[in-house]
């Protein structure tokens, strides 16, 4: 089948919408034909689109000749962002919490089945940390994951639980039954420990943080640090707790 013998009567905005998903933290600048290769438009198809996006200021070319997301697309989202409150909300804890840690600090939100990281502080000559803001993670393997996930709607847990579980590490929860135990154990503890689950030289500690005071109320985001894997991770709860309830306070 040709690239573009896509069912008649496509909405526009669907193909632009699969040319802006093309690309990546890692890949942020991409050549058109690439482009149309990931959006499986036609060459042609994609360049006039491109194009038009171009125009509006949701796409930019490079000196290059390349294409990178435009300034304007980012400004919209900034404007518009559903985590905008939340990260302001966050910020003042973050900073406190990273000047007392340092490594990295950063703060998730449950999306798509996923952890979509919406702010992270990092320190020069930190350990290994494979997020970025506005990357995302499986929820299985990483801290912040693993608390949304334990509050998460028991069909997501369960679709989660089915698997696959991909393996990161020889630490990585990989079987269903394990992930139970330690998602049963989070609720418990109201915390996780997740030591190598991503690298073998980090560690991802994180906590919950609610919309309200009541122990009851919603999850909204996973607060976690990550740390060098040394066996101290642990001593670093009390501290997430308080400024979970921090931003707690500040969401209220």
């Amino acid at each position: 089948m040709h690239p573009d013998d896509r069912p008649r009567g496509e909405p526009v905005l669907a193909r632009a919408a699969r040319i802006l998903q093309s690309f990546t933290p890692d890949e942020p600048e991409l050549s058109v034909s690439e482009i149309g290769r990931r959006a499986r438009l036609h060459v042609a198809t994609a360049s006039r689109l491109i194009a038009a996006l171009i125009d509006e200021g949701l796409l930019t070319r490079t000196a290059a000749g390349k294409v990178r997301i435009g300034m304007r697309l980012w400004e919209l989202a900034q404007r518009a962002s559903p985590t905008l409150g939340l990260r302001e909300a966050a910020m003042p804890f973050l900073e406190d919490l990273h000047a007392v840690i340092g490594h990295h600090v950063q703060l998730g939100v449950l999306d798509a089945g996923e952890v979509l990281f919406v702010e992270r502080l990092s320190a020069r000559d930190a350990v290994v940390n494979v997020t970025r803001i506005a990357g995302r993670l499986p929820l299985h393997a990483s801290s912040a994951g693993l608390v949304l996930l334990a509050w998460a709607p028991r069909d997501l847990q369960e679709q989660v639980l089915a698997g696959p579980l991909p393996r990161f590490t020889p630490a990585t929860i990989t079987t269903p039954a394990r992930l139970r135990g330690v998602l049963d154990g989070i609720r418990r503890q109201g915390h996780v420990v997740a030591e190598g689950q991503i690298h073998a030289d980090a560690t991802g500690v994180a906590v919950p943080v609610r919309d309200g005071a009541d122990p009851a109320s919603p999850v909204v985001a996973g607060l976690s640090v990550i740390v060098p894997n040394d066996g101290r991770a642990l001593s670093l709860v009390p501290a997430l707790q308080a400024a979970a309830r921090g931003i707690t306070r500040r969401l209220r």
